[in-house]
């Protein structure tokens, strides 16, 4: 090819790919928009609470906790994946986060059979994923052989016998404590997050671990609180993974695997009658699903160094995830990370943290010292009452906005944001104002996804099933992913 033609064709595949580049942009502002706030709350944590104190820290969730929310907020999407998506509530969900917890524990002592000890932390958390995907399959062998509350019973039943094992099998912890009391790392494990292979990708997280990533040193960033360095480089190791593990789900769930999973939730009959092997798809997601609730659970190893059965295979572990999700909208994937979010700055807002911060400091701190120690009856005291009603009360708090949200908000936070703003996701609508293109899924400069390309199971069920059989409002979006 001569050096004329080679020109002309090269400045068209440039100027093809920046009208590309722009549409991507603007379909994904949202997402590149909350990326970016995770990636400067650190910051502007530290500089708004060493400026205003107290008040930022009533307001503000504080470092540790946004870790918390992470690992929790994975395995709350993990959760959404299979029951906001396909209808079928997995109540015994912990038992895949156990399963990441316990099988990076477990491989960094050196207990699990057929494996080496001394194997790097990503090596277990690719361990525990793949175990949780093989239970998975067995589980849901026979659970998907029933539905509704049956199915639900029976998942929660399987995490149930995880539970009961992990507080009693005394192989769990040898030579040590009871196994009820839960199994550390040993001393020398150095749980690294990062790219393989790639030393300053690599991150030893934990509160001592490293405090840079890539020679950048965060303590030296924080300008109130530099010994948080090392929480700060973990919020972002953390971070990281749970972005691609978001990312990855969003990318099925856009997908005409995806797109069989909503079907099946909006009429499953009519789905096996378009000729879908439900079964088989139902068996699918419920395996993904398992892949990041475990790795949800090694994320917490990875930071804690240690796991308890009540952190891990308890029941509640499941059901804090469900509230997350309805808060934050049942089959929106994004919502129970946010609904996480919300609820533990609920609690902390409303209850005395061990470091200070919530309402209650703020209010010993800012009010008179007579109104303090006004009587509001007998001999109880505001103060009294302060501490009566609201130190370690928080879930309590927690527990009534729930109920509120199932009365007044039942499609939660997001939910509720999309019908508002009448767009399948947050995302088409910010890229609409933006003036890109209307689909979803990730495709760029006005081309559709490739579920949008696809004839879709969904559209074909609705389609079939008439206005009567059409989805309920706020019963899911037709896509998810915020």
């Amino acid at each position: 090819m001569s050096t004329d033609t080679a020109a002309p064709e090269a400045a068209d595949e440039g100027s093809a790919l920046a009208p590309w580049v722009g549409g991507y942009l603007r379909d994904h502002a949202i997402h590149i928009a909350v990326v970016a706030f995770f990636i400067v709350y650190p910051f502007l944590y530290d500089v708004l609470v060493g400026q205003f104190g107290l008040p930022a820290e009533m307001l503000l969730p504080r470092l540790q906790t946004m870790l918390v929310v992470l690992w929790l907020g994975l395995f709350a999407m993990s959760f959404d994946f299979i029951s906001g998506y396909t209808g079928y509530l997995s109540f015994g969900h912990a038992a895949f986060f156990g399963i990441g917890a316990y099988t990076v524990v477990l491989g960094a002592n050196g207990q699990l059979p057929l494996l080496p000890g001394g194997l790097s932390f990503m090596t277990l958390m690719l361990v525990s994923a793949l175990l949780a995907v093989v239970v998975a399959l067995l589980i849901g062998l026979v659970s998907f052989r029933l539905s509704g509350v049956y199915f639900a019973m029976i998942t929660l039943g399987f995490a149930e016998i995880m539970y009961v094992a992990s507080r009693n099998w005394d192989w769990l912890t040898p030579g040590q404590s009871d196994p009820s009391d839960g199994i550390n790392t040993p001393a020398d494990f150095n749980p690294e997050l990062g790219v393989p292979f790639v030393d300053p990708l690599q991150v030893e997280t934990g509160v001592f671990g490293d405090d840079a990533i890539l020679g950048i040193n965060f303590g030296d960033l924080l300008v109130y609180n530099e010994n948080l360095g090392a929480i700060v480089a973990s919020y972002f190791a953390i971070g990281a993974v749970v972005l691609v593990c978001y990312l990855a789900m969003q990318r099925i769930i856009h997908s005409p695997f995806g797109r069989v999973m909503i079907a099946i939730r909006e009429n499953e009959e009519r789905a096996k009658a378009i000729g879908y092997d439900t079964f088989k798809f139902k068996l699918g997601a419920f395996m993904i699903s398992a892949f990041f609730g475990a790795v949800a659970g090694a994320l917490l190893v990875a930071y804690r160094g240690s796991v308890n059965p009540d952190a891990a295979f308890f029941f509640l572990v499941t059901g804090f995830a469900l509230v997350a999700a309805i808060i934050g909208g049942l089959g929106t994937l994004a919502g129970p990370f946010f609904g996480y979010i919300f609820l533990e700055g609920i609690e902390e807002f409303l209850a005395r943290g061990g470091s200070g911060g919530g309402l209650q400091p703020f209010l010993e701190e800012f009010l008179p010292g007579g109104i303090l120690e006004m009587t509001i009856g007998g001999d109880l005291t505001i103060s009294g009452a302060l501490d009566a009603f609201m130190t370690g009360h928080g879930e309590f708090y927690a527990g009534i906005i729930f109920v509120i949200f199932v009365l007044y908000v039942p499609i939660g936070i997001l939910g509720t944001l999309r019908l508002r703003l009448g767009a399948d996701s947050v995302a088409t609508y910010v890229s609409r104002r933006l003036g890109g293109s209307t689909g979803t899924g990730g495709s760029g400069g006005g081309g559709k996804s490739a579920a949008a390309e696809s004839t879709t199971a969904a559209e074909s069920v609705t389609a079939e099933g008439g206005e009567e059989d059409a989805p309920r409002e706020g019963g899911g979006p037709a896509e998810g992913g915020e």
